[in-house]
C-alpha cells in the first residue's frame, strides 16, 4: 500500500467519534488557475510537496474519515486516476459530472446517495487546512448539535485568510450563530470550504447546477446556520501567485 505523508499539522491527534463520510468539491474548471490548469485539473495543481487533492485527502484519514466522494468534470479521467493511484486505502467513489458542471449545491445533492452518511462533511479541494491545537475535523463533530443546527461552517478570522481578497463572508455571534456580511462593510470571519452538513438539507433543492449559498440563506433565515472558529492555519490557493504564497509562508516540504 502506498505510504502518505501525514498531513500538515500544528498538534496532536486527540481522540474522540467523527462522521465517517465526506464529499470532496473538486469538479471546477479552474480558470483563475491557468497557465496551470491548461493540462490539468486544478485539484492536482501541486502546492508544498502535494496535489491539492492530496491534502484535503490526508486531512480526511487524519480525522478516521472512510468513506470519500470526489466529484469530477474537467480533465476528470486525470482525477480518476490519481485517486485510482493514491487513494486505495479509502472507500472513494467518484460522482460523475462530466455531462454538466452542477455548481456546489447540485454536485453534492447529486451525490447523495453516494455518500451514504448523515451528517456528513464537504470539503472543497481548492482550500488548505492545518490544524491548529485541536484537531478541526473532530473540533467540528464535538461542536455539531442537531437539535439547534443543519448546518455547521469552519470559518476563519479575516486577518487570518491567506489567500483570500475579499471583504469576508459571514459575522457569528457568540453562540455562533451566522448572519452574512452586508453591502460594503467588512465580515471578521471567512468561509474555509469545510463544512458539516445534514442530509434532509437536500429534501427541497432544484434539480440541476445551483449553489449551496441557496440553502446557507434558507437557514440564515431560519437561524440554524451555525460557525466555529478555526484555530489553526489556512490558505485560499485559488491562482499560480497563491500557489507560490502559501507555499512560502509553508516553507520547505
Amino acid at each position: 500500500m502506498k505510504k502518505h505523508r501525514a498531513p500538515l499539522s500544528l498538534r496532536p491527534n486527540p481522540e474522540g467519534p467523527l462522521p465517517t463520510a465526506a464529499m470532496v468539491l473538486a469538479a471546477g474548471l479552474g480558470k483563475r488557475m491557468r497557465p496551470l490548469t491548461a493540462t490539468r485539473p486544478k485539484p492536482l495543481v501541486r502546492v508544498h510537496g502535494k496535489t491539492l487533492l492530496d491534502h484535503a485527502l490526508d486531512n480526511l484519514r487524519a480525522s478516521d474519515v472512510q468513506r470519500v466522494v470526489v466529484n469530477v468534470h474537467y480533465l476528470a479521467g486525470q482525477v480518476e486516476a490519481h485517486l485510482a493511484r493514491n487513494a486505495a486505502d479509502l472507500d472513494i467513489v467518484v460522482s460523475d459530472e462530466r455531462e454538466a458542471l452542477l455548481e456546489t449545491g447540485g454536485g453534492v445533492a447529486k451525490a447523495l446517495p453516494l455518500i451514504g452518511a448523515d451528517p456528513f462533511f464537504v470539503v472543497n479541494s481548492d482550500n488548505m487546512w492545518v490544524d491548529g491545537p485541536i484537531d478541526t475535523l473532530r473540533q467540528m463533530a464535538r461542536r455539531w448539535d442537531p437539535e439547534i443546527m443543519d448546518a455547521l461552517l469552519l470559518v476563519v478570522p479575516l486577518a487570518r485568510a491567506h489567500g483570500y481578497e475579499g471583504r469576508g463572508d459571514f459575522h457569528m455571534t457568540g453562540e455562533g450563530l451566522l448572519a452574512r456580511r452586508r453591502g460594503a462593510r467588512v465580515a471578521p470571519f471567512v468561509f474555509s470550504g469545510v463544512q458539516l452538513l445534514k442530509a434532509s438539507l437536500f429534501d427541497d433543492v432544484p434539480e440541476g447546477a445551483f449553489s449551496l449559498n441557496l440553502i446557507y440563506d434558507r437557514l440564515i433565515e431560519s437561524g440554524r446556520l451555525y460557525g466555529i472558529a478555526h484555530t489553526g492555519q489556512w490558505f485560499h490557493v485559488g491562482t499560480p501567485g497563491a500557489v507560490k504564497e502559501t507555499e512560502a509562508l509553508l516553507g520547505n516540504g
